[in-house]
């Protein structure tokens, strides 16, 4: 009924060896699987050098480029820029008086209001061509306000200013520093 096989020795050994090995090489914990198979964590829109327009009564207020986008349908439903934003803000003339960007940033959807979070490497300049540095940084498109608990670096024709913490208007021309650390004036 049964018939003898003939695998030597050696190619079972190896066999063995080698299903050891994948059994102890996997890292996942259950959670990680199941955040992975969850549908709720997959995107329900994916779309690649995507453009947004943010506007009001006909006239654009912003405009935003992601080179990659993802929209979720959470509670509440939020948009993730993985790879990065441009952030183009324009006055009631539409011409840009402001920009922003960011090497991430997330979106959270919440009725006629969006409230975006931008992270790392985030720069703002105004008309003026005043820089605002930071690694963290909320916009509220219904206020118009940009704010930041974060240390931020702002450079000016004359001085350069250090503080832990901001808010501004989103044409970043009118600001306070929470936390004033230091200035450096740029004057010779």
């Amino acid at each position: 009924m049964f018939r003898k096989c003939n695998i030597p020795s050696s190619v079972i050994i190896i066999i063995v060896v080698f299903v050891t090995t994948l059994c102890i090489s996997c890292e996942n914990s259950l959670e990680e699987v199941k955040i992975i198979s969850d549908k709720k964590y997959i995107p329900v829109e994916h779309g690649k050098d995507v453009e947004i327009l943010y506007s009001d009564s006909a006239k654009i207020k912003a405009r935003l480029l992601a080179s990659e986008m993802n929209r979720y349908r959470e509670n509440p439903p939020y948009i993730e820029m993985p790879k990065g934003i441009k952030l183009y803000f324009y006055d009631g003339n539409q011409k840009i008086n402001s920009t922003l960007t960011a090497d991430y940033a997330k979106i959270i959807q919440s009725g006629d209001n969006n409230i975006m979070e931008a992270k790392r490497k985030v720069v703002v300049v105004n008309e003026k061509n005043e820089t605002l540095k930071t690694e963290h940084l909320v916009w509220n498109q219904k206020d118009e306000r940009i704010i930041s608990d974060a240390f931020v670096t702002i450079t000016t024709a004359d001085e350069i200013i250090m503080g832990d913490g901001l808010e501004s208007n989103q044409s970043f021309t009118k600001y306070k520093i929470k936390k004033m650390r230091g200035t450096i004036s740029l004057k010779k």
